[in-house]
């Protein structure tokens, strides 16, 4: 199943009108996941790569919906990229942090190079430090948790351009 521009907006429109604050739908390979923060809400769409011949590096369609000033209008920019992206994703519940120590610089920044393996982030975890490892090689083009915030299992704490 396939999911409409339409549809995503009718979504976005219900999920804005009520307390939830993230909705997830599947269906066969598709996945259809829309999370409310602030002032932004994301709708991603993955489709397996056997559905995309004429692109076969793009992994995922994503859908940025702004709505800022709360109306039902939404103005929607689609980014799609014949660059292939690896998210890096949390392994667990607990609280993100970018450096090894408050006084220490980062591990990594939006632009530096990582190599598959090497340290990019910490999640604490019932009082345990635990190093997440890139899973790809390629350049951090996107860090999506901000320092100290609480990550959940699953959710996506960068992206990778995979060289």
């Amino acid at each position: 199943m396939e999911f409409s521009l339409e549809q995503v907006r009718e979504l976005v429109t219900i999920l804005n009108k009520t307390d939830i604050t993230e909705l997830t739908l599947e269906s066969g390979d598709t996945r259809l996941s829309i999370r409310k923060s602030e002032n932004r809400n994301v709708a991603t769409v993955a489709l397996p790569a056997a559905n995309l011949p004429d692109m076969p590096t793009v992994n995922a369609i994503e859908t940025a919906v702004s709505n800022p000033v709360g109306s039902p209008t939404a103005t929607v920019a689609n980014s799609l990229s014949t660059k292939k992206l690896v998210d890096i994703t949390s392994p667990m519940v607990g609280t993100f942090y970018r450096s090894p120590a408050p006084d220490e610089a980062a591990f990594i920044e939006v632009g530096d190079t990582i190599k598959k393996g090497g340290v990019v982030c910490i999640i604490e975890a019932m009082k345990l430090m635990n190093e997440i490892e890139s899973e790809a090689s390629g350049k951090i083009v996107e860090i999506l948790v901000d320092n100290t915030q609480p990550v959940e299992y699953g959710q996506v704490l960068m992206r990778v351009e995979v060289n």
